[in-house]
Order: structure tokens, then sequence, then C-alpha cells
């Protein structure tokens, strides 16, 4: 008869060693200097976290950025800076790796300057992480004003004067910054304008003079102008109705409870725009909305929002998440439900907070998943997996490897196995050689041998519970892109390092 105890030995010989513990001292695996980067630049927003301050996250992707640069790996900074804002939709963080590109390489960043700094948000961003000096320079310097001059001459007045709202830096302290040439009688009006300068009020843009008449109430027509820019102004149901008439998509999402204050949707043929516009696949598309923002923006409906607009939140969602791989073999996913997953995703901010947890965004993934594969199964968990209670999950120590060990004793089968988690288990607190939820893990794939395991972590870490390999995936972030990684991985298409081989195909 085999030696079952040596063969055991033999088998917890091929787990690798735990070579970190977690934020909870518990055993985990470091992630590798690029995994690192990639998962911060996927999930960071520089909020507090349940885990970290929003400056020690800030320390922590300066460190990895100088790891790399000594690595010669200065091209995968830039890689990661556009993949976070061209696939993960983030702001402040590809922003920060664009200014931290500013002062080691021209080349590189220039080339992330052109594909991160999309919007006059992103501008502000860039401009203010410049000069808080983070990045070892206090000043924009000759190539970040020269960048942001062409970038100004790139858009016209109209463009301009519509993105002006926002402060720290606002558009006009960026004027007074970089000092860019009008090309036109047109542009030295405005800028003139922007400046609170002499200007030759004539010369000035259209859309200018329309916001200038509306204010002073020579005109009575609501310009075409951001919400933003009219909100402050004491205006009629009638010009709220032509504001919610020719807004934009993601202004329409975050103002429905204001058009509904203001009895724009008293208006059936309006309710029936909104409702267009809100559901239009290629709106969705064009203002990159993460699935949880739309769970939010349903959540924070008033009772007395039409359910012709509440369910086009609903037909957005099903566009939002069309990425969820539907796969034909068994599917488990495992949300985290512990106490630490009730913090705010993006983190906490002092009057900005999103109200939407960690926890919503797991079960956001599971119904997405559930959705697209009726059969899966779904296990919650925290110390131990938890029965399906959808008013009072929430609470608890993490214990990563209780699904997988629950799938084991129950000698469960399953193809694909998926967990949204912030990554801190520490009530299981590893086994021999490695973490519990890899040794269970390695158990369940040998009943399985074609499985596949991936880890979603929706908080920066630098830690996973399970090591990458040929058949375990991780990856971080909360936008739809997550989905079709997956997805590649699900179906054997993604290279070995899975997702950051797919970063390293990014031109940059």
């Amino acid at each position: 008869m085999a030696n079952k105890t040596l063969f055991a030995s033999l088998r917890d010989a091929l787990i690798p060693r735990i070579d970190a513990t977690n934020s909870e001292n518990a055993p985990a695996y470091a992630l590798a200097p690029k995994q690192a980067l990639a998962q911060f630049a996927a999930t960071g927003c520089f909020g507090r976290t349940f885990y970290a301050t929003a400056e020690e996250q800030l320390s922590r992707v300066l460190e990895f950025c100088e790891v790399l640069a000594a690595e010669g790996e200065l091209e995968f900074v830039a890689k990661v800076a556009i993949y976070s804002r061209t696939q993960s939709f983030m702001k402040d963080m590809p922003a920060l790796l664009c200014a931290w590109l500013s002062v080691r390489d021209a080349r590189l960043h220039a080339a992330v300057f052109a594909r991160v700094i999309d919007n006059a948000r992103m501008l502000r961003n860039y401009v203010q992480i410049l000069r808080s000096g983070v990045v070892g320079r206090k000043s924009l310097g000759s190539a970040p004003k020269r960048l942001v001059r062409d970038w100004l001459a790139g858009r016209d007045e109209d463009a301009l004067f519509s993105s002006s709202v926002g402060q720290n830096p606002s558009l006009s302290d960026i004027l007074k910054m970089v000092h860019p040439k009008p090309s036109s009688k047109r542009r030295e009006a405005f800028y003139g304008y922007m400046l609170g300068r002499p200007h030759e009020a004539v010369a000035l843009p259209k859309m200018v003079l329309q916001f200038e008449q509306f204010k002073t109430g020579e005109a009575t027509e609501v310009p075409d102008l951001p919400f933003t820019m009219l909100s402050a102004l004491p205006l009629s149901r009638k010009e709220w109705t032509n504001i919610a008439r020719n807004a934009s998509w993601q202004t329409t999402r975050m103002n429905l409870n204001t058009f509904t204050r203001h009895e724009v949707f008293e208006d059936s043929e309006l309710v029936r725009i909104v409702a267009d516009r809100l559901k239009d696949a290629s709106e969705i598309g064009k203002a990159r909305v993460f699935p949880y923002q739309l769970l939010a923006a349903y959540r924070n409906c008033d009772a007395s929002v039409p359910e012709e607009i509440k369910g086009a939140l609903q037909d957005a969602m099903e566009h939002a998440i069309e990425n969820v791989p539907s796969i034909q073999a068994t599917v488990v996913v495992c949300p985290d439900v512990s106490g630490s997953m009730s913090s705010p995703v993006t983190g906490y901010r002092a009057g900005s907070a999103t109200s939407v947890r960690c926890i919503d965004v797991a079960a956001l993934v599971a119904a997405a998943v559930l959705r697209k594969n009726p059969s899966a199964a779904v296990l919650p968990f925290e110390q131990a997996v938890v029965p399906l209670r959808l008013n009072s999950i929430g609470g608890g120590g993490t214990n990563c490897s209780a699904p997988v060990g629950l799938l084991n004793s129950a000698k469960g089968k399953a193809d694909l196995v998926i967990f949204v988690s912030d990554n801190e288990s520490w009530v299981d607190q590893g086994r021999g050689r490695g973490t519990a939820l890899l040794a269970e893990w390695s158990q369940f794939r040998r009943r399985n041998p074609s499985a596949r395991l991936v880890c979603i972590d929706i908080q920066p870490n630098q830690t996973t519970q399970a090591t990458e390999r040929e058949d375990i995936l991780n990856i971080g972030g909360f936008s739809d892109q997550v989905f079709e990684v997956i997805s590649a991985f699900a179906s054997g298409k993604l290279q070995p390092d899975h997702w950051i081989g797919r970063l390293e195909q990014i031109e940059a």
C-alpha cells in the first residue's frame, strides 16, 4: 500500500513557499513589482481604504515605479499608465504615472500624455500632481509646458470653455502657468476672457457670448453648456427641461434626482428621450462607465424617478457587463463578504466617498457571472462559507480557502472558480509551505485537472493568496475589462503571466 504520508509531503513540496505577509500579518505571496504596480493602477483611487491610507498607497506606487526603473522597465510603467486610463478608466493613477515619467523619460512621457490626458479633468490632475512635488519637481518645466500648450491648441474654444469647470488648478490657472500663444483673434479674446484681462468682446466664441447674455438676462435660451456651469443659476422648469434634453450621458446618470426635483420628468416625451439615452450602448461605451456606477445610480434613485428611467438603468447594466464570459462549463463564484469588504470601493474621501462598497462590487460580479451562466454556484465567504441571505450578509473575518475547502469536502467539480475579494485572508493561517487557499486549490486540481482559478482583487494590494501560474490568474480592478480578461483566460487564450502579458502588448 502506498505511503500516504510520504506522498502528501511530496505534494506539499510542489506548493510554492510563502514569501510575504498581508496587511493582517497572515501568510501570503508577494506580487512581483510589475503585478503590484498593475494591481494598484487598476484599483487605487488614493482614498483611504480599510487597510491603507492614501499616503501609503502613493508611497507604494512610487516605490514600485522606482524598482521597475532600476530594472530597466520604464516602458512597462508607461504601459500600465495607458492601461489604467484606457482600460480601467482610472483618473488619478494614470495622471500620477504620466507625471512621474516626466522626470524619467521624455519620449515615454510624451507618448503617455497623448493617451491618458484625454480631457480637462485629467489635465488638471496631471498639473496638480506635478506642482505638488511628489514626483520630484514642483513646476511644470519646459517639456510638460509644451505638451500642455499643444493640448490646448488641439481643442477649439467651445470645447475648452465647456470643460473649464473645476478648480485646483482651474483652466485659468493652467493658462497662467504655460502662457499659450493665441493663434487667432478669437483665441486671443477667449484667453483674455478666461484670465480676466481686457479683451475684444465681439471676438469671443459664440458659446461664451451666449453664456454671458444668459447670466445677465439678455438672452432667454439656455446655452448648450455642461450642467455644472448652469446649475448655480436660477433656472425655470423649462430651462431645466432643456438642460436634461441636451445633457451628456454621465450628466444624466448623475442628476436623475435633480431633474426629478425640478419636474423635468412630468414631460413624457423627455422621459422617453432620457431613457433612450441611458440605455444607448454606444453612449455607454463612450462614457466609460463602471458597472458599479450604474448600480449606484439605480440604488440612489428617488421613489419619484419614473420606472421607465429605472428600467433604462437596468438595460444599461446589461450593456456594461457584456464582456462577462458565457462558459460552457461548471462555474463557481466566491464573493468575499467579510467585514473589510464594507468599506467604499474607491476608498474614503471627505465629502466624496462613494456609497458603493467592496461587498456591493463583489455581489455585482457574482450576479453578472450568474446572469451569463445560470447554472453557476455562488459561495459567499467570510470566516466560512455563509448561506445566501442577501439582506444580512456582511461581517466577520476573511478565510479565502473556505469555499474551495467546502468544494473539496463535498468532492465538488468545477472548471472555473472566481474569487472577488480584498485578498486579506487571515482566519486560515496557512498550511505547510504555502497559503491555505493554494493548498486547497492543489487538492481541488487533483480531482479537476483542467480547472482554473481567477482571483479578482478590488483593492490596491501587493500580496495574493494564490501565486500566478498556468491555472491561476490574479487581476485587479472593477471595470468591465476585468470580465474580458477572464473570458480570454477561461478559453485558454492568454499567454503565461496572463494579465501582465496582456499589459505588455500595449504600445507605448
